[in-house]
């Protein structure tokens, strides 16, 4: 079922939808019905379950089919976003709607990260607003919303336009307090609800995310520009707030110039917070350029 395309009707019923079903969705719209009992044989309870899925599956197929296409389909933008960088990115994508762009907004909470990269793979977008990256401080750390290692891959061997900002690199992700392994004892971190808890990256961290997200960049086979926010890459990386730590992301900004340089590229930098709209509609406007132009 991961290998169909989205889009198409995809159901599985199984024992193990009880659980974390991740692994079985990967990227796609795949539905799961929990079969309550062993899927052996035709019982009273198996037969309204496989008989529910059946229905639901048909409904599926019909509505699929009697579904118009819409004659005004606009480009197709994906876009990166957590709660921290929200303002961000719905400026963007306002910008993107006044230039005639549909923007799909992808929640930067893994699963989200990899749905994003499915779609640039299958080159079903135009451009990518790549603007919040923290699924990779995810990854390089241990916390609980990481992409894989494969985030910030797709789009570049897609050859597909897309602009990059490290959106929420200051903070790894992890479950409750109590959840936080404790070789993580003395960090700074941030409640952001009893069931989130956010750790700042060290300045060391904050230095392999920028060098490999430059590297990412430099490897891309299309139009690619890594933007970066001075005064901040989230709402808690804001003067005052808790996680605000300029020579961290600095320690980010020198790596990731680094990368970028020895590739022939340039690193673009704007003077202000990640969250102001001056950011993001610099960033809005590049892709429609790099989309439009293909520079």
């Amino acid at each position: 079922m991961a290998a169909l395309p989205v889009g198409l009707p995809k159901l599985l019923v199984s024992t193990m939808a009880s659980g974390d079903v991740s692994p079985y969705m990967g990227a796609k719209d795949v539905c799961i019905m929990y079969s309550v009992v062993d899927v052996a044989g035709i019982n009273r309870i198996s037969r309204l379950v496989l008989g529910n899925a059946a229905a639901a599956m048909a409904g599926m197929v019909a509505a699929r089919e009697q579904a118009a296409p819409a004659a005004d389909d606009r480009p197709l933008v994906a876009a990166s976003m957590f709660g921290v960088t929200t303002p961000a990115v719905e400026a963007a994508r306002a910008r993107l709607a006044e230039l005639g762009y549909e923007v799909l907004v992808f929640h930067a909470t893994g699963a989200g990260g990899r749905a994003l990269e499915a779609l640039a793979e299958e080159r079903l977008v135009s451009g990518v607003l790549d603007l919040t990256t923290t699924e990779l401080a995810d990854d390089l750390v241990g916390g609980v919303l990481s992409a894989g290692p494969g985030r910030l891959t797709a789009a570049g061997a897609a050859g597909l336009p897309q602009v990059i900002a490290p959106g929420a690199l200051d903070m790894v992700n992890f479950g409750p307090p109590s959840t936080v392994p404790d070789q993580f004892s003395g960090r700074l971190f941030f409640e952001h609800n009893p069931t989130v808890t956010l750790m700042r990256t060290t300045a060391e961290e904050m230095a392999e995310l920028g060098g490999r997200i430059g590297r990412k960049a430099a490897a891309a086979t299309g139009p690619t520009e890594v933007f970066w926010p001075d005064r901040g890459v989230s709402a808690l990386d804001a003067d005052g707030q808790p996680f605000r730590d300029p020579a961290a992301d600095e320690a980010c900004r020198e790596a990731l110039d680094r990368e970028l340089t020895a590739a022939g590229r340039t690193l673009r930098r704007i003077g202000a917070h990640i969250n102001d709209p001056a950011f993001a509609t610099a960033m809005a406007d590049r892709l429609h350029q790099m989309i439009t132009d293909g520079s």
